[in-house]
């Protein structure tokens, strides 16, 4: 992990929660290009989970950057999917909870085109 990453989300997470002045601080950055990479997605999940509680912004912004990384060509491949999986199960306690369904479900429909890995996964959460 770069140092920025480690600083940044160290400053963030001193009280273990994501307030709403941090959500605007990593919107105002993340999206000033009006794009997110998969460096900026790593560590907004990353935070996601590693604070204690976050505002809905926050999930908000989740959310939108999830969806604007992984569906820039419109099309979610074997890469994303894996990226999900992992995202998705990468809690010590591997429960699927609603923002990620949410997310899965958001994915789902607006996409152009689906992986058989990505139905495989969206199926197998869904179940849960």
């Amino acid at each position: 992990m770069a140092e920025w990453r480690k600083l940044a989300k160290a400053a963030i997470l001193t009280d273990n929660r994501i307030d709403t002045q941090e959500v605007e601080l990593l919107r105002d950055n993340f999206f000033a290009d009006k794009k997110i990479n998969l460096s900026e997605l790593d560590f907004l999940q990353e935070l996601r989970n590693d604070s204690k509680t976050a505002v809905k912004a926050f999930t908000e912004l989740f959310i939108e950057a999830a969806k604007s990384h992984i569906l820039a060509d419109g099309v979610i491949g074997k890469s994303e999917a894996n990226w999900l999986r992992k995202a998705i199960f990468a809690d010590e306690n591997a429960q699927i909870d609603e923002l990620e369904k949410r997310l899965l479900e958001e994915l789902k429909a607006e996409a152009k085109e689906t992986s058989a890995e990505f139905n495989e996964l969206y199926n197998e959460c869904m179940k849960k």
